[in-house]
Order: structure tokens, then sequence, then C-alpha cells
């Protein structure tokens, strides 16, 4: 019976939040480096006319904010320096995407669902930061990074 619970439960993987970090800051950082901001970083004089006109800015700097997150921010994001300073721009840059362009729609013809999934990656990268596989770590230094060991289950 174990050794069905640990077939199961996938123990034969050895855990990593580290690896997991790196995977989802290059799963999701490459994903809105190379779809988003790259597309509207080359289009940028066709996009900008039909861009959303929020908070007074215009539409062409509300595109060149959201380019500067979607492109210098997404290589941070990858590179694992100042994840969290990123991801905070992310979030700010999602959750108005979101709430705002999307009115917090995740079904029908203008879902946010996208922007929806971005946010909760940077939600995640926020509060974790890069990882030990980040320049974050590198510079900061490790133990910056340290996870302290989950509480066993009885204790729970």
């Amino acid at each position: 019976m174990i050794k069905l619970k640990q077939l199961l439960n996938f123990e034969f993987i050895p855990l990593s939040r580290d690896i997991a970090l790196l995977v989802l800051r290059l799963w999701f950082g490459l994903t809105l480096l190379t779809v988003h901001g790259w597309a509207k970083l080359s289009n940028f004089s066709e996009t900008a006319p039909n861009f959303p006109n929020l908070f007074g800015l215009g539409g062409s700097t509300n595109l060149l904010l959201a380019i500067f997150v979607e492109v210098v921010g997404s290589l941070l994001i990858i590179t694992g320096v100042l994840t969290r300073l990123a991801a905070a721009l992310g979030i700010v840059t999602m959750a108005v995407a979101f709430f705002m362009v999307h009115h917090a729609a995740l079904t029908g013809e203008h879902s946010g669902e996208l922007a929806y999934t971005y946010l909760g990656a940077f939600l995640v990268l926020f509060i974790a930061g890069g990882g030990r596989y980040s320049i974050d770590a590198k510079v900061i230094g490790p133990s910056a990074y340290s996870v302290s060991p989950a509480p066993e289950a009885n204790n729970i």
C-alpha cells in the first residue's frame, strides 16, 4: 500500500520549490515577452490608435507602459533580476487589464482570462521571489530565499 501511495503522490520526483519558481519565471516570462510584449512593440503604430485610453493618459502612453512591463519586466522575470519589483509591475498591469479593460470577465467574447492567469503568476512571484536559481539570489544571497520547513502533518 505504501508503494501505491508513493506512486500516486509522485514521491519518486524530488520536490523543489526553486525549480518550480524557475519554471514559472521562464514559462510565463518567455510567453509574455514573445507573444504579447514583442507583438505590441513590433506593431506599435498599428496598435496605439486602438489601445484603451485609461486614466486619461492616452492610448499611446498606456501602450508604452504595457510594452515596458511586457518586454523589460519579462526580461527581469526571466533572468531573476529585481523579480519582486517586476512582479509588482506585472500585478498592476494585469489587474488594470483584467478589471478595467476586460471588466473582470473570465468568459465571453472579451474574456480577461489570460490577464487573470498572468496576474496569478505575478502574485506567486511577488510573494515567493525568484528562487535560488535567479540573479537576485546570487546578488542578495541564497539565504534570502531559504524556505522554512513545512510543519509536520502531526502538528497541524
